[in-house]
């Protein structure tokens, strides 16, 4: 089981270990006060050979991907067209498959369009299933 606190608690103070991914951003003033969230500590999404744990803001609780809960993960995409457009929206997500049955659809809540974190997240789950021989 990841020990989530502890992860986002030794991202926050630095350094980390070399094979974590660690995203953050500063949390904009004016919308930290439309949302209520300006108080808040600054989004910050870590990346270890374990699994992931997202911290967002106080109201939301922490996002937590255990590999080892994990049987399967599966990239997915869906795009979007206008007719009278050439650009596509696209949106990317990785779909969870647990050991228990359970399904769950993860993309970064903070950083959705970032796709360094969806590669990151397959990257760091190839990895560990490599090491465990699976």
């Amino acid at each position: 089981m990841i020990d989530s606190r502890t992860i986002l608690w030794q991202a926050r103070q630095g350094p980390v270990p070399a094979n974590w991914r660690v995203f953050t951003k500063a949390r904009g003033k004016l919308s930290g006060l439309l949302h209520g969230t300006s108080h808040d500590a600054d989004p910050l999404l870590v990346i270890t050979p374990d699994g992931a744990v997202e911290y967002t803001d106080e109201r939301k609780p922490l996002t937590v991907v255990d590999f080892y809960e994990l049987a399967a993960m599966t990239l997915r995409a869906s795009g979007q067209s206008f007719s009278d457009s050439s650009r596509v929206n696209l949106a990317v997500w990785v779909d969870l498959d647990y050991r228990d049955g359970r399904k769950a659809k993860w993309r970064s809540a903070s950083f959705a369009g970032d796709l360094r974190t969806i590669q990151g997240l397959i990257e760091a789950y190839g990895a560990h299933k490599a090491l465990l021989g699976g």
